[in-house]
């Protein structure tokens, strides 16, 4: 069955593979595409997530389903002086999401992946099957 999934991407495949051993992990985001994507997530809902670039986002693309069980988004300041007269104030959004994996997932068409939106695609669950 398709269903439509805010997507991450570019995510790193070692951190995919940690997620398929079905320990929850944290992650901390600080892609801008991926934190305005994040915008639309609420915890207990599900997440497409794959490794493939946002630009090379296509049908058949893979990647894996995760439950989102906790979210949160901050801005971290810094200030950096260089005399007493000079500073430099930055910003630094970032986001921490905690997750727990669901199963592996193929992308049927994506949905979504303009500037300043989120991410979507529609994707169906992979069928697993065990030869007895």
């Amino acid at each position: 069955m398709m269903m439509r999934y805010a997507t991450l991407t570019g995510i790193n495949p070692s951190i995919i593979a940690e997620l398929k051993l079905g320990r929850p992990r944290t992650l901390e985001l600080a892609s801008a595409h991926n934190i305005i994507t994040l915008t639309e997530v609420h915890p207990e809902t599900l997440l497409f997530m794959t490794s493939t670039d946002l630009e090379d986002l296509a049908p058949g693309d893979g990647g894996i389903l995760a439950h989102v069980l906790g979210i949160s988004i901050s801005m971290k300041r810094i200030i950096e002086f260089t005399n007493p007269m000079v500073y430099e104030e930055r910003e630094r959004t970032s986001a921490r999401i905690q997750l727990r994996y669901v199963c592996s997932s193929t992308i049927k068409q994506v949905e979504s992946r303009g500037f300043g939106q989120a991410t979507l695609v529609d994707a169906v669950k992979a069928l697993q099957y065990c030869a007895l």
